[in-house]
């Protein structure tokens, strides 16, 4: 069983927007111990330290950008202050992602940030969606990072659901390169033709099964997320529920 479990904070945006120490009391209300930042919503990071400390909330991760560089070196400098242990990149714009030559730029870029993380004690991590998973002259762009990227730098937190939809098998990459994933973004999926994104456990996604190679992986963090929750309160209380009962 899963002794924490967390949430993106991107799943209930439209709330933290409005209010973010009310937010962050429903979460912890909801059965989260920890969650993963997607901006601070106009508060300083020492604003956001209090408010986790005053809900028994950690931080262990946030979404960054890594332009402009000052914003960047601001995520770094914040980072110790909030409690994050990693900082995470999600995107890669289009444009830069049409060749193969683009992709292994990608993974130095990443691999020069992720050696300024570790010089400001914070781990550099990737998060995906299913973009990488479409073939560029013939190879993925998930596989040329991963070969690409020094495993000592660079980590992968996992989206369960965007990866599934790109059709790759969470449990082939956990084999191929153990380790590198000590995240993981536990989103729910009702499948082919749609694959319309559902709470936990109300979808097609056997997590039990990819839950039970957490080790190999080396899974440490387990954030929930809805992209468009039709009652975000309700989706992240029962995702919640659903994963303090799995068993696996």
């Amino acid at each position: 069983k899963l002794d924490r479990v967390g949430l993106q904070l991107y799943t209930v945006r439209d709330r933290m927007a409005k209010d973010v120490d009310g937010t962050l009391a429903e979460v912890a209300a909801a059965g989260y111990r920890e969650v993963e930042f997607a901006g601070y919503f106009g508060k300083s990071p020492q604003e956001i330290r209090a408010m986790l400390d005053r809900h028994g909330l950690d931080a262990p991760s946030g979404h960054i950008s890594l332009t402009p560089a000052e914003q960047w070196r601001r995520a770094l400098d914040g980072a110790h202050v909030v409690g994050h242990r990693y900082l995470v990149v999600a995107y890669i714009p289009a444009e830069a992602r049409k060749t193969l030559d683009d992709w292994k730029r990608a993974a130095e870029n990443f691999n020069r940030a992720a050696a300024e993380a570790k010089a400001a004690g914070v781990q550099f991590a990737y998060h995906n969606h299913d973009f990488e998973f479409a073939p560029v002259q013939g190879r993925l762009g998930y596989d040329v990072l991963l070969a690409e990227t020094d495993p000592k730098l660079v980590q992968l937190e996992m989206d369960l659901y965007w990866i599934t939809k790109g059709g790759q098998d969470p449990l082939a990459y956990f084999a191929r390169y153990p380790g590198r994933f000590p995240m993981v973004h536990v989103k729910d999926s009702m499948g082919p033709p749609e694959n319309k994104m559902a709470d936990v456990g109300a979808g097609t996604i056997d997590f039990k099964k990819i839950f039970a190679q957490r080790d190999q992986a080396g899974i440490r963090h387990f954030f929930v997320e809805h992209d468009q929750p039709a009652d975000a309160l309700a989706s992240i209380k029962a995702s919640c529920d659903y994963l303090k009962r799995l068993e696996f």
